[in-house]
């Protein structure tokens, strides 16, 4: 007889005479109802036990976190909560269990605990969601990509090159740091090094990616990347994934297109396909919020934000124009903002981005055209010398989710932008050479996968939207 999962029986609404499942203890009552979760849905399936039938060391052993395998009968449930449940006739339990010692209790816990308890988080219904939420959020997106007819391209997760420009990389080496080779000069001689250079962990795969786009015209990366920036914030990783579209023959306007239909693709796909998840962590979020002062709650539900993105146009706004809605605004003439805005060529922060979707616009906002001193170098210069074509989408509650441009493709441009924040030639010559060689317009943009998730799920850390979150002083698991 084959196994069947819990989210398969629970969809029955039929009696079946004989179903075998095997899953994890969530709680046992009373020596005669084990609630049984195996992971393929938020719900348990109550499992009903005659105690009279089994031996009583046998029911000592059934406790939360036990992994067990029952057989028994689908029937239609007695008690209020369910529509089925399994009458047991044979149970076997797998493995050992330790009560004792097992941490994930049948109570709540602190996230902060259950980082801690990161193999173990998943057993819980929060984790269970937000993990399911993201592996059909990642479905989702090569789905899109694939449905209109874009190329994965797997990224070199070590590199030569600083895509951003930041400096805050992770060293590659294989070198002996008790006998380093050095030069004359008394530096470290990287020529000596397995790569024959200094290299580094990716902080983005768009670089390579722009290659692939100008030979195969739409190509996509979805890999981790990685930033050695000594943050402890609750938006901040070591290691993180990236999603990075690239298009040849495509504009600023193009990329908008993509980037809000994209959006919108994926975050209707887990509304239609993971509703229970939704549902749970929609409730979990609105208990959260009764906590909080009234003027720190979010003006909607978590699903209320996601139909907001889903059924709204994005408005698309210049960065000149949204400095002028910002600086003329209640909050800030009223210096209620914390970072005021006073003149052209400030760096939005999140308050401002908010502000602007959640309270001037009321739906999702592209906002293009930056100051080119703010933005990284690889961006097409506008005609006014001053401005890049870049773009950001700005989401509810979260601020800039998606950050993209329309690459410079004019060589002597290009150049003149790497010499002005001392990027060598020679260090990206390839990537000089796609404006030598067949150059044409092209466009693309990034999306933090962690930071989507977080807007999916509600959860507020992203140290709690990733297995294994990877942060300064903690390489756990």
């Amino acid at each position: 007889m084959q196994s069947r999962t819990v989210s398969e029986l629970l969809s029955q609404d039929i009696v079946i005479k004989e179903v075998e499942i095997k899953g994890w203890v969530r709680t046992f009552r009373a020596n005669r109802f084990i609630a049984l979760n195996d992971g393929s849905t938020i719900n348990n399936i109550q499992c009903v036990v005659d105690f009279e039938k089994f031996d009583e060391a046998l029911l000592k052993r059934i406790t939360t976190g036990a992994a067990i395998h029952i057989k028994g009968e689908l029937v239609e449930s007695q008690g209020k909560g369910q529509n089925v449940e399994i009458q047991v006739n044979e149970l076997v339990i797998l493995g050992d269990s330790d009560p004792e010692t097992y941490p994930i209790q049948p109570k709540k816990h602190s996230f902060e605990f259950l980082r801690e308890n990161a193999h173990l988080r998943t057993r819980t219904n929060t984790f269970s969601a937000v993990m399911r939420l993201r592996s059909a959020l990642s479905f989702a997106i090569h789905k899109y990509f694939n449905d209109n007819g874009f190329y994965y391209m797997h990224a070199p997760i070590i590199t030569g090159s600083d895509a951003e420009g930041a400096g805050e990389m992770f060293k590659v080496t294989s070198l002996d740091f008790n006998k380093l080779p050095l030069d004359e000069s008394g530096k470290v001689d990287h020529s000596e090094d397995f790569f024959g250079k200094e290299t580094n962990l990716t902080v983005s795969g768009q670089l390579e990616a722009e290659t692939y786009a100008m030979s195969l015209g739409k190509v996509y990366t979805f890999g981790p990347t990685f930033r050695a920036e000594n943050s402890n914030t609750s938006r901040h990783l070591a290691e993180f994934w990236m999603i990075e579209p690239e298009v040849a023959f495509m504009d600023l306007a193009g990329n908008m297109d993509l980037a809000e239909d994209f959006m919108k693709f994926v975050i209707s796909y887990v509304l239609q396909n993971n509703r229970e998840d939704l549902e749970f962590l929609d409730k979990r979020l609105h208990d959260e919020e009764k906590g909080k002062p009234q003027a720190e709650r979010s003006d909607m539900t978590l699903i209320e934000k996601l139909n907001f993105v889903n059924d709204n146009h994005f408005k698309r706004v210049s960065y000149t124009e949204a400095i002028d809605i910002l600086r003329n605004s209640k909050p800030n003439k009223k210096k209620k903002f914390k970072y005021l805005i006073d003149e052209w060529g400030t760096d939005l922060q999140s308050e401002h981005e908010r502000f602007l979707v959640e309270k001037h616009f009321k739906c999702p906002v592209i906002l293009f055209d930056y100051p080119a001193n703010i933005k990284a170098f690889y961006m097409r210069l506008n005609d006014d010398g001053k401005t890049v074509r870049a773009m950001d989408i700005l989401f509810p509650g979260i601020g800039e989710i998606v950050g993209g441009a329309q690459r410079e493709e004019r060589l002597d441009v290009l150049k003149q932008k790497m010499a002005a924040i001392n990027i060598p030639e020679e260090e990206l010559w390839w990537y000089l050479d796609l404006r030598k060689y067949g150059t044409a317009v092209h466009s693309g943009f990034g999306l933090g996968f962690e930071r989507l998730v977080m807007f999916v799920t509600g959860m507020s850390n992203i140290r709690d939207v990733i297995p294994y979150p990877r942060t300064p002083q903690n390489a756990e698991f």
